[in-house]
């Protein structure tokens, strides 16, 4: 079943490939970040970016049969050097950072490319598939990917359940080797460097492995998480995280793009794909908060300081036709100086009633990314979260409240730690996570995390307690297609045990992750 939506995917974005080539002008090589999940080569603020790639070396043009074409991107990936090459050329601020090594060059935002940044190198496939047809080329679509396998060792135990190091994410299963994404990236992006013309764009993503279960959305074969295997779901599943198309006017302002459709829920310094990431595993602060929304999103770059953004949807993770849909408004702004080193941007990401449905979270969040020098850089980020009316769900209530709550449960959502005599009530939570990183190379660098996590009412993570998270990892790259990141994890829960099955209040453990772009 997988393999047949992948490839139904596949084949609508070869019909819009079909357009693209005979629209479209020369493209060329260069590298950049976009702000979405990043390209296998190389952030939808959505969240969030793209590995570079280099194009062959002068006179080097990739010859002979697809795979020759293929095997000689990689080898002159990973045998290159310091690139002489001039900057590309972009408009508005410059990249504060480079990537590699970090996960992204300008700081991230979602919902649409990064407006006045040149479009990101190709990987290796798109490279070995552009060097076989000219027309594939000049269309400036892209096929690429990654795939990402991740193990941890844990104090906590599969004993207590198979996901029994959650609250953590995304090496939830302790004590062993997983397939955590699989994914296939077809995408066109806007150039929105010129300003002389209207451009546009596409990215259509398909994801498979372990880490399905955070992206799904309800509507989206969601019943591979939602109703089969009550109540875990299977293990392994597929979702076509993103699809949207970008419209981008380039004369609105700085530049203003219009994407429709799915896209990644605009803040966040994380990301669902695992390349748009500092580390392998996920700060509690982002696991817990909203993942992808569906509908019309705008982008204004007003000056080279000052981005708005302003959205419709039907709510975190629905689909527009379910019952739990919600007319769901976001706004944000974002305020960028020191020409490109600081960045504050803060959203109001889910504005609607709150009324308790699947993952109807009203959110607010401000996010702080500093460049402290040539080495050093932070992020921050804080949020407030809430749903109402609740269903009550605390062991500690007569069975009488609890008879009337259980009737308003949704499938897979949370109820919340209510006071005793409640039915439902208001279930708010809040969190902080701060990330220093230090360059050690151009391919190499490490990330410190910390964070708190206060869930008031147990209904993010299903227990009602504080938490601490602290995490430290090394992160290493084999030219611009390989990355390893091994880290160290201690966490703890201040309230009640929340961790190996709810029977431990301390977890640690120690993870790392392969990436292989294609």
């Amino acid at each position: 079943m997988t393999v047949r939506m992948a490839g139904g995917v596949l084949l609508a974005a070869l019909s819009m490939a079909n357009v693209a080539m005979a629209q479209s002008t020369p493209a060329t090589l260069i590298d950049s970040a976009n702000q979405d999940p990043v390209s296998a080569a190389a952030p939808d603020a959505s969240t969030k970016t793209d590995q570079p790639v280099e194009a062959p070396p002068p006179g080097g043009e990739l010859r002979g049969s697809f795979f020759k074409r293929l095997a000689r991107a990689y080898a002159h990936d990973w045998r290159a050097t310091e690139s002489t090459s001039p900057e590309p050329p972009f408009r508005l601020n410059p990249a504060p950072e480079s990537d590699p090594p970090y996960p992204f060059s300008v700081w991230p935002y979602g919902g649409a490319p990064t407006i006045g940044q040149p479009d990101p190198s190709p990987s290796p496939l798109t490279q070995a598939i552009w060097q076989g047809s000219k027309r594939w080329e000049q269309s400036r679509v892209k096929i690429y990917g990654w795939l990402n396998y991740g193990g941890n060792l844990s104090t906590s135990s599969q004993k207590n359940g198979l996901y029994a190091n959650l609250p953590a994410a995304y090496p939830e299963i302790p004590n062993t080797i997983q397939l955590d994404q699989f994914t296939l990236y077809v995408e066109r992006t806007p150039d929105t460097v010129q300003t002389d013309h209207f451009d546009w764009g596409f990215r259509l993503t398909n994801l498979y492995g372990l880490d399905y279960r955070f992206t799904t959305a309800k509507g989206y074969f969601s019943s591979q998480l939602l109703e089969r295997n009550p109540p875990l779901g299977n293990k392994y599943g597929y979702d076509p995280v993103m699809f949207y198309v970008d419209l981008y006017w380039p004369k609105v302002a700085e530049g203003m793009n219009i994407r429709i459709g799915r896209y990644i829920s605009l803040p966040d310094i994380e990301a669902q794909l695992a390349p748009n990431n500092y580390m392998y595993s996920h700060s509690l602060t982002y696991t817990y908060d909203c993942y992808t929304q569906t509908g019309i999103n705008a982008t204004i770059t007003l000056t080279k300081h000052w981005m708005v953004q302003g959205s419709v949807s039907p709510g975190c993770e629905a689909a527009p036709w379910i019952d739990d849909a919600k007319l769901t408004g976001t706004a944000c702004v974002g305020y960028t100086w020191n020409n490109g080193g600081d960045n504050l941007y803060t959203c109001a990401n889910a504005i609607n009633t709150g009324k308790y449905a699947y993952n109807n979270l009203n959110a607010y969040y401000t996010t702080w990314y500093h460049k402290i020098n040539s080495e050093w850089h932070m992020a921050w980020e804080s949020w407030y979260q809430f749903e109402r009316d609740v269903p009550n769900v605390n062991p500690a209530a007569p069975s009488s409240v609890l008879a009337a709550a259980a009737p308003l449960l949704e499938t897979n959502a949370n109820g919340a730690w209510c006071s005793r005599a409640a039915v439902t009530c208001y279930a708010p939570d809040w969190a902080t996570v701060y990330y220093l990183n230090r360059q050690l190379s151009t391919k190499r660098y490490v990330s410190l995390r910390n964070e708190y996590f206060n869930d008031m009412a147990g209904q993010r993570t299903g227990y009602k307690t504080r938490y601490t998270e602290h995490a430290l990892s090394y992160n290493w790259w084999l030219g611009s297609t390989v990355l390893i990141r091994p880290e160290l994890r201690y966490e703890h829960a201040y309230d009640q045990p929340a961790y190996d099955g709810g029977t431990r209040k301390t977890q640690f453990s120690a993870a790392a992750d392969l990436l292989f772009f294609y």
